[in-house]
């Protein structure tokens, strides 16, 4: 789940939560659907912003074909990190 749809579920549990009052009571509390979908929203919220420093390494995947097995395709990864430049009057 991205930053924006966790945003979007958080904003629709809030609205469904808090600003629909139902008229008539059916077998789903529109409420409690809200609260849930709230949770989960921000439940996901927090895990992108936990994962988000590992979005800042770039993964490239060079696909080449070995000598033994022609059909498959020998993977090759490389990751890079950013690494912080000299100092200034360097």
């Amino acid at each position: 789940m991205g930053i924006a749809v966790s945003l979007i579920v958080t904003a629709a549990g809030l609205i469904l939560a808090l600003a629909v009052r139902p008229t008539n009571p059916g077998s789903v509390n529109v409420n409690t659907v809200g609260w849930i979908l709230f949770v989960v929203g921000l439940f996901g919220f927090v895990i992108d912003l936990l994962l988000w420093p590992e979005a800042g390494r770039a993964t490239y995947v060079r696909r080449r074909f070995g000598y033994a097995y022609p059909r498959r395709p020998r993977r090759t990864i490389v990751e890079e990190e950013d690494v912080p430049g000299p100092p200034p009057g360097y």
